[in-house]
């Protein structure tokens, strides 16, 4: 691995990751390894819970105004 390395020009580590990332693309490897697409489709559901989350603290926010209510949280 270090050899193919060397000669590619990078590091022992990244060719080890690409090596794993393949194999898991393919469905090799550890079970439960996330694919490619996998991985981004679990990027795009945390970016989308966090603004989900962000949306819920305007509205709580706006709900505890109209109310006169002062937000403790």
């Amino acid at each position: 691995m270090a050899e193919v390395a060397r000669e590619l020009g990078v590091s022992p580590e990244s060719l080890r990751n690409w090596v794993r990332r393949g194999q898991a693309d393919r469905g090799e490897g550890a079970p439960g390894g996330l694919t490619s697409a996998g991985r981004e489709e679990l990027k795009r559901l945390r970016r989308q819970n966090r603004e989900q989350q962000q949306t819920i603290g305007i509205l709580k926010k706006a709900a505890a105004d109209s109310t006169g209510r002062r937000n403790t949280s």
